[in-house]
């Protein structure tokens, strides 16, 4: 499937990305209530019936990562059943658009203030089977744990991503890539913000 952002310049990317959000399923303020909701849920929670995040726990981001890749899934499952289900099979995003896969959505969080990263993998041609790389993109980025209060969500933002929008690192051992500054920049509309 062909990039939708073929043959456009970079200065014309953002108007791209605001006509593919338009005509995307999920509404905008909803993808914001959806991770409100889930980063919420995840300190209301009890773990053995009496150990609380944030209060007894302080995980490492990787585990509040892997809990909104889990829980944000879950919520819109429960809001829209029928229309949104989690990731089940290798080839599957994270968020799955039952009616239209192509809308199907991959999920990236960071604790990082403003940017987000992917396996090396995401800035290679996609070869044979496996899940997508291009398309639409949600990412969340939010604060780490600290001795003040609990971590908020610091920015949530929506798009649309391609392979090409990677730098993969260049070490042979390297297993991360980041985003093209442009990319970045234009191809991922900001939906919330809070510096903390």
């Amino acid at each position: 499937m062909p990039s939708p952002y073929d043959k456009l310049s970079p200065d014309q990317w953002a108007a791209k990305t605001q006509e593919l959000i338009d005509a995307h399923p999920l509404d905008t303020a909803e993808i914001v209530d959806v991770v409100q909701t889930c980063w919420t849920a995840i300190f209301e929670s009890r773990l053995g019936g009496k150990f609380r995040i944030g209060h007894d726990i302080q995980p490492k981001p990787q585990i509040m990562g892997f809990l909104l890749h889990e829980l944000i899934p879950l919520e819109l499952q429960s809001r829209h059943p029928g229309q949104w289900r989690p990731e089940k099979a290798k080839i599957d995003k994270d968020l799955v658009y039952i009616p239209d896969t192509s809308l199907s959505v991959e999920l990236k969080t960071s604790s990082h203030a403003a940017q987000i990263f992917g396996n090396r993998s995401y800035a290679q041609e996609q070869v044979g089977e496996g899940k997508p790389k291009n398309g639409y993109y949600l990412t969340v980025n939010f604060q780490k744990f600290s001795a003040v209060g609990l971590p908020v969500v610091t920015q949530i933002r929506f798009g649309w991503l391609d392979h090409t929008d990677w730098i993969g690192q260049a070490s042979a051992t390297g297993q991360q890539a980041r985003l093209r500054p442009e990319s970045d920049r234009a191809k991922l509309l900001k939906l919330y913000s809070n510096a903390g």
